[in-house]
């Protein structure tokens, strides 16, 4: 039973990652071939060859959106952004919605952005008990100045899904920075701690020899 379960375990561990990165690339895939829908219906694919193309709609989103950012960087596709913002405003709740999804894109693709740089341990969700958890800024605004502390906006994920999770405001002296990176962060989080990054640890310093007799 050892030899079986030894080669079955082997053979998990090659294809149950392989099986995992498969899903999740064919998910995204057929995700963005949506974008193929923006073409007219006689000038798609499937129409014109008689059969799809799977992973086209990647190649056409991306030139979407290098095509937008172009024209969004002069002059005139500024002046067109600055119309459409002007009239997405007018609308009562769209204009909360896109203001607030512009604010948190600007903020975490803006190369200066502080969201999602540092892991960070904090004791949540009460004393004695340590989770990680992702700084999302530094300025809390108002509650800065109730609360009479100086205090940072955290993102805690929920495991083994990190999309969901609760947003807090810790005390800056209540929080301890960790080395490790944000790839690391996730990974154990979504592996529910079975994935551990190895931290650097600390050259060992060499005792003093005493020379004096």
């Amino acid at each position: 039973m050892k030899f079986i379960r030894r080669y079955l375990v082997a053979g998990l561990l090659v294809w149950v990652p392989l099986g995992i990165t498969l899903l999740v690339v064919r998910l995204l895939v057929r995700w963005l071939d949506g974008s193929l829908l923006l073409l007219p219906e006689a000038y798609r694919p499937e129409n014109l060859l008689g059969f799809s193309i799977p992973g086209l709609g990647v190649v056409v989103s991306v030139l979407i959106l290098f095509v937008t950012g172009v024209l969004a960087a002069n002059l005139f596709g500024r002046s067109l952004v600055s119309v459409w913002e002007r009239l997405l405003a007018r609308i009562p709740l769209v204009r909360s919605i896109y203001s607030g999804a512009k604010q948190l894109a600007e903020t975490m693709f803006s190369e200066a952005g502080q969201s999602f740089r540092k892991v960070l341990l904090i004791e949540f969700p009460r004393k004695g008990l340590w989770t990680l958890a992702f700084q999302t800024g530094t300025d809390a605004g108002e509650a800065q100045h109730k609360t009479g502390r100086d205090v940072i906006n955290v993102y805690v994920p929920t495991t083994p899904n990190p999309t969901g999770g609760y947003f807090v405001m810790v005390p800056r002296e209540d929080v301890i920075e960790l080395e490790m990176s944000v790839d690391d962060g996730l990974k154990m989080l979504m592996s529910m701690g079975a994935v551990v990054p190895h931290a650097d640890k600390p050259a060992l310093q060499p005792e003093p020899v005493d020379f004096r007799v």
